[in-house]
């Protein structure tokens, strides 16, 4: 494992990582939000892909200097840089599916552009299990914009801000992302938000829902090691859960 990662890429990890951990907890503790058995069983099927993928992440941060019982267990709230779409759980499926199923594509799109040495074949395996996330999600996200419409779109404008927001300032493009110049992804923050922007748009296509104008997330507003507007976080209740024994499954014997 190589240590010339600049330290904007231990924070980019961190914050893919985090989300993760938080999208596998929302997953299994929301299992039952599902409307049907075959949804809660897909959704505990998703837990065990994050807490996989988790666990890898974990161990690149490790050999970037963060400290392993660090990240697993004696963190407070402030110290996660999970996406603030994923700090609560949703109060129904339609928000559920809108926040966890547009923040896990976000999520993929961020590590699929990651080209440094240490991750090679590692992002080709992740993509691989994203596959039924993708099924999974976004049937069930182009089923709601066409039968919900309103919930849909209400859903998207508590959230869309706060995913752009984990992907990045729009102003970063192929003149001023510091991870693309590092050579560390192989897109720009620009990029990445036009895919999912894109996505977005086809998930929406011939609905009645009207996507809200995407927030250009100011740098001056971002903060860049939580890639988040700046505030907010999980709540202690919620770390109570994920330091708990499910956090044994990372532990590198």
């Amino acid at each position: 494992m190589s240590e010339d990662w600049p330290p904007e890429a231990v924070d980019y990890v961190q914050a893919i990582a985090d989300t993760k951990l938080l999208l596998s907890h929302w997953y299994a503790e929301q299992a039952f939000i599902g409307p049907t058995i075959q949804d809660n069983i897909a959704l505990f099927s998703l837990t065990q892909d994050e807490y996989g993928q988790v666990r890898q992440f974990f161990l690149q941060l490790e050999g970037q200097g963060r400290d392993g019982d660090w990240l697993r267990s004696d963190r407070e709230g402030e110290e996660f840089h999970n996406a603030a779409t994923t700090d609560e759980a949703a109060p129904d499926w339609t928000r559920f599916e809108v926040r966890m199923g547009l923040t896990d594509r976000a999520a993929h799109l961020m590590f699929d552009a990651i080209v440094h040495e240490d991750f090679a074949g590692l992002t080709d395996k992740m993509s691989e299990e994203e596959y039924s996330h993708f099924d999974f999600h976004d049937g069930w996200l182009e089923h709601l914009a066409d039968s919900k419409p309103e919930e849909f779109e209400a859903a998207l404008e508590e959230s869309l801000a706060d995913v752009l927001a984990f992907i990045g300032p729009a102003e970063y493009d192929d003149e001023s992302d510091p991870l693309l110049e590092a050579g560390f992804t192989d897109r720009s923050v620009a990029e990445l938000r036009g895919a999912f922007l894109d996505h977005l748009a086809g998930i929406t296509e011939g609905t009645d829902v009207t996507v809200p104008d995407p927030h250009p997330v100011p740098v001056n507003e971002w903060d860049e090691r939580r890639r988040r507007l700046v505030g907010g976080g999980i709540g202690p209740d919620v770390i109570d859960s994920i330091r708990g024994t499910r956090n044994e499954e990372f532990a590198v014997e």
